[in-house]
Order: structure tokens, then C-alpha cells, then sequence
């Protein structure tokens, strides 16, 4: 399937890259017949320009007929310049009130375009026709890029698609190993339950029972996390700094003794939307993702601001730190720069942050050997 999946997109890039070919050449070929048309045309109208100087009686069939040819062409622009009255004559300008400044810039700029004509009379020139391009070939100079464009925005709008379906597979993932983790962690964790009571009555040590309840709680918060991630959680208004404590204290009471941990938050509450469990775990993540980048030794801290709108959760190590090339790929699923990870912990991080509380989640500062600061942002409730 893959192996399938790689040569259609390969024989789409070729598909597409030889159709832009074509279009760009038979465009080009057509542009130049255009001109070559063009050339044509007027080195007509020149003869017929010369006919009239030459022909004063104008009654005549080639008369009528020299006077059709030069009145019949209103598309092409030109200016004729009579070389005994040092003169110029604009024709089939939108604005034929041109200064002479704008006349001889003109002239200059149809140079480009196409070799002048000079109309000759008994050996001598009498005029010279400078012309540029009319409308219609103008308009076509844009045509190619207005063609590669549409192609652009259509391989754009598929490759959104792409990305978009992608996206909900892999949601699609994610809730379902998410649910099926909680299920299959529920079943044993009843059956542990039932164990403690049992135990209990069986006259163990109740500091026994208690450090096994408390494993259990433990197991119970995660089985709800889980159960939460796999759909969209409620959201209740609750105190962001007190969620906060509580997760960073239970982080310190089973730190390494090599760790110090600091906390710097306001004395009043802060409330927002929250659904605590799936935050707490987002500070769990990203505190133990500061433990591991400093290799289980140094200082982590917590701190939290606010202003009028919004409150700022900072989390910062003193540990190796994050190149700013890979500021933004920390959070993608699977990136990782430890030898042993999943690189799952910050981008399911994101995923609580962001997608979950319609907050923000960055790397607010990193240096090298000079440690990192996390930084969510979430919309404060009155």
C-alpha cells in the first residue's frame, strides 16, 4: 500500500510538472505567433501608410482601400514620429494627451517590443512607427502565471485534504488507543481494589494497604486521563494557580533529592477553564520533560503571571537546552532527541493546551547548556 501511495504521488508531481511544461511552451509558441501576427500587421499598415503619401487621389479602389487598412487598426498602440516636423503622432492610446517626456518613454519602452518601421519615400524617411503590444497580448504575458497559479492553489487545496484526513486519522488514533489503554487498565485496577480489602482484612500492615492505595489513586487518575484524551472533556471553571501547586507538589514529593524544585505563583486565585486532570498532566509532562533535560540534576521552576486577559504558566530547567531549529519540532508526534522515548509527552502536551483549552503552548526562551522555558497561555474567566 505505501509502496502504491509513493508512486501515485510520484506520477502526480510528473503528471503536474509536464502539464506546467506544456502549458508554458504552447503559451510561449502562441505568444510569439501573436507577435509575429502582429509584425505583420503593421508593416502593412506602414505600406499603407506610405501608399497614402504616395497616392493623393484617394477615390480610387486602392485609395478607399489604403484608408480601410490604417483606420481599421484600433488595437495596437503606436507613435509615429515624422522626422521633417521633428513630431509625434499617438495613436490608439487610452490617454492621447501624452507630454513629450511621456512620448519619447514610450518610444524607448516599444523599442523592446519590436523593431521600429520606418516608412520610406524616395529613399528617404519620412516616418518611423514605434509600437508596443496591444491588450490582447499583454493580457496573454499574465496568462501563464494566472495557469500555474490555479495549479498551485489546486495542489494546495489537495494537499490540505491530505493533511486534514491525516489529521483525523491520526485523531482517530488517538482516541482509540486512549480508550482502549483506560479499558484495559480498569480491569486489573478493580481487581487491585478488591485486593486492598481483602489484604485489609486479613490484619496486614495498614502502612502497607496505604502505600498501595495510594498507587492506586495514582492508576485511577491516569485510567481518567486517558479516558478523557480519547474525546472532548467538560471544561469547569477552577483556580489555575491552586491545580498548579497541587501538580508541582506531587511532582517534588517523588523527585530526586538532586532536583531542586521552586514555585513563584500570585496569593489570589486565578480562574479559568480547566479540566484539571488532563492539565495536571500537562505540567506533569512538561516537568518531567525538564527533569530529563537536565539529566536528573539541577533546578526546575514553576512560575505564574497574568495580565488583564490572559495568565502565563512558565515552566524552566537549567538543563542542556533546545536548539531554535527545533523549537517547533519538539511538539510534533514522534520527534524526540533522547535515545530512549516515544517524543510523545510534549505533543500530547500541546494537544491538552491547545486543542483541548484553546491555549497556547512555545518554547518562550532555550540557550545551549543554559537551560529552557516552556510557556502556556490560557484565556483567564472572570
Amino acid at each position: 500500500m505505501n509502496q502504491e501511495k509513493r508512486y501515485f504521488r510520484f506520477a502526480f508531481v510528473v503528471f503536474a510538472a509536464v502539464s506546467i511544461a506544456a502549458i508554458l511552451w504552447n503559451t510561449y509558441v502562441f505568444f510569439n505567433e501573436l507577435k509575429e501576427n502582429e509584425r505583420q500587421k503593421m508593416e502593412i499598415w506602414a505600406a499603407a501608410q506610405k501608399e497614402l503619401l504616395q497616392d493623393s487621389d484617394l477615390e480610387t479602389d486602392i485609395g478607399q482601400l489604403v484608408i480601410d487598412i490604417i483606420i481599421s487598426n484600433t488595437s495596437t498602440p503606436m507613435i509615429l514620429y515624422h522626422h521633417s516636423e521633428e513630431e509625434y503622432d499617438v495613436r490608439n492610446f487610452y490617454d492621447e494627451e501624452l507630454s513629450l517626456e511621456d512620448k519619447k518613454r514610450f518610444v524607448e519602452k516599444f523599442k523592446t517590443h519590436y523593431e521600429p518601421i520606418d516608412v520610406i519615400d524616395e529613399g528617404e524617411v519620412i516616418s518611423t512607427i514605434y509600437y508596443g503590444n496591444s491588450d490582447a497580448i499583454e493580457k496573454l504575458k499574465y496568462y501563464p502565471a494566472g495557469i500555474i497559479l490555479i495549479i498551485l492553489l489546486f495542489a494546495g487545496l489537495i494537499y490540505f485534504f491530505y493533511r486534514t484526513q491525516k489529521n483525523a486519522e491520526q485523531n482517530k488514533v488517538w482516541a482509540g488507543m486512549a480508550k482502549e489503554t483506560a479499558h484495559q487498565i480498569g480491569t486489573p485496577l478493580s481487581s487491585l481494589v478488591g485486593w486492598t480489602e481483602l489484604l485489609r482484612s486479613e490484619l496486614v500492615n495498614p502502612q502497607y494497604i496505604k502505600e498501595m492505595e495510594k498507587d492506586i489513586d495514582r492508576l485511577q487518575t491516569i485510567t481518567e486521563r486517558f479516558s478523557k484524551i480519547g474525546s472532548m472533556p467538560n471544561l469547569e471553571r477552577a483556580d489555575v494557580v491552586k491545580e498548579t501547586i497541587s501538580s508541582f507538589e506531587y511532582l517534588k514529593s517523588r523527585g530526586s533529592k538532586l532536583i531542586q524544585f521552586h514555585i513563584n505563583t500570585p496569593s489570589d486565585p486565578i480562574y479559568v477553564k480547566l479540566n484539571v486532570q488532563l492539565y495536571s498532566w500537562a505540567i506533569e509532562n512538561l516537568v518531567k520533560n525538564a527533569i530529563d533535560a537536565m539529566r536528573g540534576k539541577g533546578e526546575v521552576t514553576v512560575a505564574i503571571e497574568k495580565n488583564t486577559k490572559n495568565v502565563k504558566i512558565l515552566v524552566s530547567d537549567t538543563g542542556r537546552g533546545i536548539p531554535s531549529k527545533d523549537h517547533k519540532k519538539i511538539f510534533k508526534p514522534g520527534f524526540t532527541t533522547k535515545k530512549r522515548g516515544w517524543g510523545l509527552g510534549l505533543s500530547l502536551t500541546r494537544r491538552i493546551i491547545e486543542d483541548y483549552h484553546a491555549g497556547k503552548i512555545k518554547v518562550k526562551q532555550s540557550a545551549k547548556d543554559a537551560g529552557t522555558t516552556f510557556q502556556i497561555t490560557l484565556r483567564i474567566q472572570e
